[in-house]
C-alpha cells in the first residue's frame, strides 16, 4: 500500500518513512502544502499522513483542498498541536483521524491499518483465499498452515493482491500502490516479484492462486491445474 507522508522536518520524515517501509509500505515524502497537493494529482495514494504546521499551506488547508476536489483518500493528521480545538479543526477539515506528537510508532501503525480497512469493501486484518492466509497486522503469511517467509516487498505485493482477491489488477495499479515514485515503469521488476511469489505461494500446491491475464494484469483466484489434465 502506498502512503504520502507530508512532513517538513527532515529527521522526523526520514524516521517515520523508514519505519513504514520496514513494515512493507511504499512511501513518498512531501515537505510542504503545495508539494503535497501536487503529489496527490499525479499519484494514487492509499493513505496520507499529514502534518499540520507546514510551509506554503498548513495541513488544515491541504485537507480542505483535497476534500473540495473530491479526493477521499484517508487522512491521518500528525501534529504537536494537541488541543481539543485543533483536533476539532482537523476533523472538520476532512481528516479521518488525528494523532498528536510525540507518538509511539506502534500506535501509528495500528491507526494506519485501521484507516486502510475503511475501503469500499471493508476488510479485517486477515485475508484468506482457499488455504492461503495473509495477516496484515503481523505480516505473517501461511498456506495449508505452513508459514511462508516473504521479503517486505514480496509481502506488500501479495497483500495488495489479497485485498483485491478475485479482481483483475493491472501492472500500472501494482506500480502505483506497491512501489513509490522511484519505480522504473520500463523495468521488469513486477514480473520478477510475481514469479518469486509464485515459487513461494503456488509451486508446491495443485491449486494455483496467482493468475496472469496476458496483456491485462494479475488476479488472485484459485485454479486447479488438475482440471486441465
Amino acid at each position: 500500500m502506498r502512503i504520502l507522508l507530508v512532513e517538513d522536518e527532515p529527521r522526523m520524515a526520514q524516521v517515520v518513512a523508514k519505519g513504514l517501509r520496514e513494515n512493507s509500505y511504499a512511501v513518498d515524502i512531501a515537505v510542504d502544502g503545495p508539494a503535497a497537493l501536487y503529489q496527490t494529482t499525479i499519484n494514487d495514494y492509499d493513505l496520507i499522513l499529514l502534518d499540520v504546521l507546514l510551509p506554503g499551506a498548513d495541513g488544515f488547508e491541504v485537507c480542505r483542498e483535497l476534500r473540495a476536489c473530491g479526493d477521499a483518500t484517508p487522512v491521518l493528521m500528525l501534529t504537536a498541536r494537541a488541543t481539543v480545538g485543533d483536533r476539532i479543526t482537523g476533523l472538520d477539515a476532512g481528516a479521518d483521524d488525528y494523532l498528536t506528537k510525540p507518538f509511539a510508532f506502534g500506535e501509528l501503525l495500528a491507526r494506519v491499518r485501521a484507516l486502510l480497512r475503511r475501503e469500499p469493501r471493508i476488510h479485517g486484518d486477515v485475508f484468506q483465499l482457499e488455504d492461503l492466509v495473509v495477516d496484515s497486522a503481523s505480516h505473517r503469511v501461511s498456506r495449508a498452515a505452513r508459514e511462508i517467509d516473504l521479503t517486505a516487498k514480496e509481502y506488500a505485493l501479495l497483500e495488495y493482491l489479497a485485498r483485491r482477491a478475485g479482481q483483475l489488477v493491472s501492472r500500472a495499479e501494482i506500480a502505483e500502490h506497491v512501489w513509490d515514485e522511484s519505480f522504473d515503469p520500463f523495468s521488469n521488476t513486477i514480473e520478477v516479484f510475481v514469479n518469486r511469489l509464485r515459487k513461494k505461494i503456488d509451486e508446491s500446491y495443485p491449486i494455483k492462486l496467482i493468475q496472469t491475464r496476458r496483456g491485462e494484469g494479475y488476479i488472485l483466484e484459485p485454479r486447479d491445474i488438475s482440471d486441465k489434465l
